[in-house]
């Protein structure tokens, strides 16, 4: 006898095939039978007369390091398909943090929230801790090679030496040992930032000729946009490494519908040169992450107390509005976006909660936005998230298109304000928005891009699929019905249309009700 049987359903099974009728039946966690089973007694019988039958989606590109030990954490992700989830993207991870903690910490709080609680002198102590929580879904960590590189050398320091880069290696082998399932880099970011090419390639020696997947926010996403690309591929054929290039866009509206076709022929080329790259894109025109990333990356030094302190320094303020105001050296959110477009979304200081949801330019009134911006950052010492609305959804929609590409959502979690709405309506977005309302992808398509591809791309062979052996990581669901409720203004709403959520073969939503399965486990990777 099968423990569950799903009956009669449109089976896509992540492969960009067309569906097929089907039964599939599940015993111990695994997908056992697909076919006719309806001579084959089952425990529980789910009805998928008419329905749509797809693997679980996988979001690898999630900053739910710390959220996976909250209580709640998890209805907003299965409620949309999620089953499986990557953490310790863009270099922020949350460990190993063996050194220069408390510095670390205060850069990471804005994006992960607080983790005071949590263990991160290593990705083991991590992982135990981990272990210990009920887990409604499947996680998986990456090495964030700016926690790495924080840990060792801190924030200040913008040169190293020879043996800052022998303990980065062995920082960054220990952790893969410990069960990373690769490594992310943040050159957006302090103190990644600061590297040189040379350098980087230099920090990732260790990876050469192997199989530890790189996945990077490149340094520049809008004017510098392909010189950035050509960097990060250039790291790649060096030392021959897989590259995932993370949420592929072009920022600002110059930049719209120009550059991310060029992008994406960049990237082709490189694999027919031998470069093993792909990318992955968001289905939202608005990012989020730290406003203090308005900043030149020269004011990042030193992490978030030396910040604080450049932005009291009132001699500074003169050549640091001229550069804000006129910089087009660096991802100058404020020239390429404009402050209207820059919403306020977590604050540290409870006298400034009032601002939140507004954008910069609303909240600054009459003042100069820029001076708002900077005082404001100076006072909450840094701890402010903005949600910055930077692309759009035509370039989305060609980057979707691409074979390429696959779904991310990018989701932080800091802890009180606004959380952007991805964190709850990215993956019911993808079908609701670019599949049933655009058509830029069919179903298959869309379903591949949130399943099999991502799987694949990091060897989770036994996720992402409907096929014998598989996890039974399955989801049950009418296409037409499914509805994202998460919006800038409410963005704690659960999406809608998700019938059944099976994880390891257990029914974390059972008829669109979120039950009290927790079933998830925490991937270890295995160092290549």
């Amino acid at each position: 006898m099968l423990d569950v049987c799903i009956r009669g359903g449109f089976v896509l099974d992540g492969s960009r095939k067309p569906a097929f009728l089907s039964d599939v039946g599940i015993q111990n966690g695994s997908i056992v039978a697909i076919g006719d089973l309806s001579e084959t007694p089952a425990q529980t019988n789910i009805d998928a007369r008419n329905l749509t039958v797809c693997p679980g989606f996988l979001d690898l590109h999630r900053h739910a390091d710390a959220a996976m030990f909250r209580n709640g954490f998890g209805t907003g992700e299965l409620m949309q398909g999620l089953t499986t989830v990557g953490n310790g993207n863009c270099g922020l991870s949350l460990a190993p943090q063996c050194g220069n903690r408390e510095a670390i910490a205060a850069y990471l709080k804005p994006v992960t929230g607080d983790f005071s609680d949590i263990p991160t002198e290593s990705l083991a102590a991590y992982h135990d801790a981990l272990k210990r929580q009920k887990k409604p879904i499947h996680s998986l960590m990456l090495a964030g090679g700016g926690t790495i590189r924080a840990s060792v050398a801190g924030f200040l320091k913008t040169r190293l030496d020879d043996e800052d880069f022998r303990r980065i290696h062995a920082l960054l082998e220990r952790t893969l040992s410990e069960g990373a399932y690769g490594v992310s880099l943040g050159l957006g970011y302090a103190p990644e930032c600061f590297y040189s090419t040379d350098e980087l390639i230099r920090a990732l020696e260790p990876l050469r000729g192997g199989k530890t997947v790189v996945s990077v926010h490149m340094r520049e996403e809008a004017m510098r946009l392909l010189p950035s690309i050509d960097e990060v591929l250039t790291v790649a054929k060096t030392l021959r490494i897989p590259l995932q290039i993370s949420h592929l866009k072009a920022t600002g509206k110059e930049n719209w519908n120009r550059l991310a076709p060029l992008a994406l022929e960049r990237i082709a080329r490189a694999r027919e040169d031998g470069v093993d790259v792909c990318c992955d894109v968001y289905p939202y025109t608005a990012g989020s992450t730290q406003l203090m990333h308005i900043l030149p990356p020269e004011m990042l030094r030193g992490g978030t107390a030396a910040v604080t302190e450049r932005l009291k320094d009132r001699s500074l303020r003169a050549s640091l509005l001229d550069r804000l105001a006129n910089g087009t050296d660096f991802d100058n959110y404020s020239r390429l976006v404009g402050w209207e477009n820059i919403l306020l979304s977590a604050i540290r200081n409870p006298e400034d909660a009032p601002l939140v949801g507004k954008s910069i330019a609303e909240a600054a009134g009459s003042a100069d936005p820029a001076v708002f911006a900077l005082d404001l950052l100076a006072r909450n010492e840094c701890e402010v998230t903005m949600i910055d609305f930077i692309t759009t959804e035509s370039d989305i929609a060609t980057i979707l298109q691409s074979p390429l590409s696959y779904v991310i959502s990018d989701a932080t979690y800091p802890t009180g304000g606004k959380l952007h709405p991805r964190v709850y309506g990215a993956f019911s977005m993808v079908i609701e928005e670019y599949v049933n309302r655009r058509g830029a992808l069919t179903l298959p398509e869309a379903v591949h891009k949130m399943t099999m591809r991502p799987a694949d791309r990091y060897g989770l062979k036994r996720k992402g699929r409907i096929a014998p052996q598989a996890d039974a990581d399955i989801l049950v669901f009418s296409p037409k019905d499914v509805r994202v409720c998460a919006t800038y203004e409410n963005p704690t709403q659960c999406s809608e249309g998700m019938r059944y959520v099976l994880v390891n073969g257990q029914c974390a939503v059972c008829d669109g009700k979120r039950t009290d399965v927790y079933a998830g486990t925490f991937l270890e990777g295995t160092v290549c």
